[in-house]
């Protein structure tokens, strides 16, 4: 009876799914906005200087700071979510993100108060990234676990509609945000996205709250598996360890190259090729609604053919065309950044990225799976996304060419291609069970 108890009906997985999707929606989009703004507008505002590389290297550097917090989001959220539960915890983490978020859109530059302002702007961005840290595991799990096993992989991959649907609201914000100011956006148009964040949240707060709590939770606490006499963290590390360098194996591919794409690429097409601002945001709104129509499908082929076929494809995929992509981008010619830009959020990321959730979901048991979860996939946040757009800049005014970024791409495919291989396929894994026997995995293909 405990396995059955708290079997959810199809309206409330379709409600818990909503919950996810929506949470996921806002904080990806104030997530957004910031890494945007670090790309067009925090150079001159907040770290001016004489050499505008090095001011654009500084922005990018203040965007890289949330990542550093992400971790301990991550081991915070992953110890409280094991223990008491999903819903109380990703409430905290929204509600802390959207008030950086808020106050970011507040707080006076560097012309107004000095250095106190990149200070400042830096410490709200810890804050961002402690939330987001916890909010992507517990988005995950909370579609996963209360899914079907045959459609795992399909409802795990909403909530990674919701990064993808925060993404295009976010730039679509800033893009809108330039053309309502005009030629006063770097006085106060900027900050009109992260204003807007406010009654954006108030919506997903009142979603979140009227969520339930995850199924596969409440069956592990009535069995009174969900609190390890050991904090979490350290039975993820002492007898997870192959599940969790899995997981940061898989996640290299996506976590190592979508900040190129996504932010380094904009201030590159707006600041060293000299093209309009809004082409490369133009480029990310026309991916980004690719992958929203595309990701259920790659969560879908991974619930038909498995995890592990589905990502190694993405992999190989980012393998052979991260050049010929960057080369297009290369020519400064709109529709070839729009579809350079466009193939790899549609095509690339979205094989990627999709599957995650649900592989990541299957590699842990219940009683530590937030904390094993969060704590892998921020650990390649912190490694290889935090700073990447900074560590870009760095290569390329090094190189004077894209050459170095199209070897880190390559790089990161292959190490996923590691991950895939070093495990056996998860697809029908009953959630319940993993862990109690020696392997994670239960089903071959």
């Amino acid at each position: 009876m405990t396995s059955t108890a708290h079997a959810p009906g199809r309206s409330g997985r379709r409600h818990t799914l909503l919950s996810s999707v929506v949470g996921a929606v806002v904080e990806w989009y104030e997530y957004t906005i910031y890494a945007t703004s670090a790309a067009l507008v925090f150079a001159p505002l907040f770290f001016p200087s004489d050499n505008p590389a090095a001011s654009q290297i500084a922005a990018f550097a203040s965007f890289g700071v949330g990542f550093v917090a992400r971790p301990i989001g991550a081991w915070v959220a992953g110890h409280y979510g094991d223990r008491i539960g999903r819903k109380a915890t990703l409430l905290a983490t929204f509600t802390v993100m959207t008030a950086a978020t808020a106050a970011i859109g507040l707080l006076p530059d560097y012309g107004a108060i000095g250095l106190m302002a990149p200070v400042l702007l830096c410490l709200l961005r810890l804050l961002q990234g402690f939330a987001v840290g916890g909010e992507w595991g517990g988005a995950a799990i909370v579609a996963a676990e209360s899914a079907r096993s045959d459609r795992r992989g399909f409802a795990a991959s909403w909530p990674q509609i919701g990064v993808s649907s925060g993404l295009l609201l976010g730039t679509l914000a800033v893009a809108g945000s330039q053309l309502i100011s005009g030629d006063e956006f770097m006085t106060w148009g900027w900050r009109l996205p992260f204003l807007l964040s406010i009654p954006l949240a108030a919506v997903g707060l009142y979603i979140r709250l009227r969520a339930t709590e995850s199924q596969a939770f409440l069956r592990a606490r009535d069995a009174g598996s969900t609190a390890p006499e050991r904090a979490p963290i350290v039975e993820v590390v002492r007898s997870h360890r192959r599940a969790l360098a899995t997981a940061v194996a898989v996640g290299f591919g996506h976590s190592g190259t979508y900040y190129l794409f996504t932010v380094f690429l904009i201030a590159y097409v707006a600041g060293t090729l000299g093209v309009p601002a809004g082409t490369g945001l133009l480029a990310v709104i026309v991916g980004s609604s690719l992958n929203i129509l595309l990701m259920p499908v790659a969560g879908l082929a991974s619930d038909r053919f498995g995890r592990r076929w589905v990502l190694g494809a993405g992999a190989a995929l980012l393998i052979v065309s991260i050049w010929p992509i960057l080369l297009l981008v290369g020519t400064g010619r709109t529709w070839a950044i729009v579809l350079g830009i466009a193939f790899y959020l549609g095509a690339v990321h979205t094989l990627l990225y999709g599957p995650l959730p649900a592989l990541f979901t299957e590699l842990f048991p219940t009683r530590v799976r937030y904390t094993g979860i969060s704590v892998s996939y921020q650990f390649n946040a912190v490694l290889l996304s935090g700073f990447g757009p900074a560590l870009f800049s760095v290569l390329v005014a090094w190189s004077g060419s894209v050459w170095p970024l199209a070897l880190f791409g390559m790089l990161m495919g292959v190490m996923t291609i590691v991950g895939v291989a070093s495990t056996r396929e998860t697809r029908g894994t009953d959630l319940d069970d993993v862990g109690a026997r020696p392997r994670q995995a239960v089903t071959a293909s």
